[in-house]
C-alpha cells in the first residue's frame, strides 16, 4: 500500500490510507500554488490523483493579445503542469471565470465526480475569507470551497440527492477526509513536508506562463511561504511544507447527521 507523505497534524499517514484523491481548484494554476507539492509526493507513492478545475480561467492573464486563445492556453498549461506532478486525469467543469457560485448545478457536478472516483481525500479551496491576505480569497475560490463542502455533506452520501446520478450507476459514497487549502492561517491544523518536491512544484507553476508577469518574484514568494510553513510545523531548518485545514468527514465514530 502506498504511503502518504510525512505530515504533522490530525491526519496520520501511518493509519489513514490514501489510494485515490480528487483535488478541486477554481482556476487553472490554483492547485499548483496550493497543493502540487503534496500531490507530487502522493503520486510518487502510487496514489491516483484527479484534478478538477471549476472555471475556464478566461478572465486570467495579462496580455491583451491572448484574449481569443486564453481558455485553450490555460487548459494546456494545466494539463502540462498536472503531468509534471504525476496527474493524468484533469477534469474541466467549464464555468465562467469570476462567476462561480455554489449552485446546485455546480454541486451536482462535484457529487458526480466524487461518486465516480470514490476518493479517500478530497482537496478544495477554503470557503472562509482570509482577511490577512485577501488575494487568497478570490470569490471563485470561496465558491469552490463552499460548493465542495456542501456537496460532500450531505449530497455525496445521500442516495436520494440528485437521483439521476444513482440511476446512472453512481451510488452514494461517504468521503473520509476533506482537506481545505488557501484558507485563513488560524484554520491551519495540518502541514505536509514537501521538501523533496519543491523544485517539481515550482516547475509546474512556471508552466502557467500566461499568469506570471514576474516569474522570479512568484517563485521567491512561493518558496518563502513554504519555508515559513515548515518552520511553524517545527520541521528541520531548510524544509518546506504545504498547509491545510483537515476535516474528518466520516470516521468509525461518525453518526449520520451528527
Amino acid at each position: 500500500m502506498p504511503e502518504a507523505p510525512a505530515a504533522t497534524g490530525p491526519f496520520d499517514p501511518a493509519r489513514h490510507a490514501v489510494r485515490r484523491v480528487v483535488a478541486f481548484g477554481a482556476h487553472p494554476d490554483d492547485l499548483d500554488f496550493g497543493v502540487s507539492g503534496t500531490v507530487a509526493a502522493w503520486t510518487a507513492a502510487g496514489v491516483e490523483v484527479h484534478y478538477c478545475i471549476m472555471t475556464d480561467g478566461d478572465a486570467g492573464g495579462f496580455d491583451p493579445a491572448h484574449r481569443a486563445s486564453i481558455v485553450a492556453m490555460r487548459h494546456e498549461e494545466q494539463r502540462s503542469a498536472a503531468a509534471l506532478v504525476g496527474v493524468d486525469d484533469v477534469h474541466f467543469l467549464g464555468y465562467r471565470d469570476g462567476y462561480l457560485e455554489p449552485s446546485h448545478e455546480v454541486m451536482r457536478d462535484v457529487v458526480e465526480l466524487i461518486r465516480r472516483v470514490r476518493p479517500d481525500v478530497v482537496l478544495a479551496m477554503h470557503p472562509e475569507r482570509n482577511w490577512d491576505r485577501i488575494q487568497k480569497s478570490h470569490p471563485d475560490h470561496l465558491a469552490c470551497g463552499e460548493a465542495v463542502t456542501r456537496a460532500i455533506y450531505p449530497a455525496v452520501e445521500n442516495p436520494f440527492a440528485y437521483p439521476e446520478l444513482a440511476e446512472a450507476g453512481l451510488d452514494a459514497y461517504r468521503v473520509p477526509w476533506l482537506w481545505l487549502y488557501a484558507g485563513p492561517a488560524e484554520r491551519t491544523n495540518h502541514r505536509v513536508d514537501v521538501s523533496a518536491f519543491v523544485d517539481t512544484k515550482i516547475t509546474a507553476l512556471q508552466v502557467h506562463i500566461s499568469q506570471h508577469p514576474d516569474v522570479a518574484a512568484m517563485e521567491e514568494s512561493v518558496r518563502s511561504r513554504m519555508r515559513a510553513s515548515a518552520a511553524a510545523a517545527g520541521l528541520a531548518e531548510g524544509s518546506s511544507a504545504e498547509e491545510f485545514h483537515v476535516v474528518s468527514v466520516n470516521n468509525p465514530e461518525t453518526i449520520a447527521g451528527f
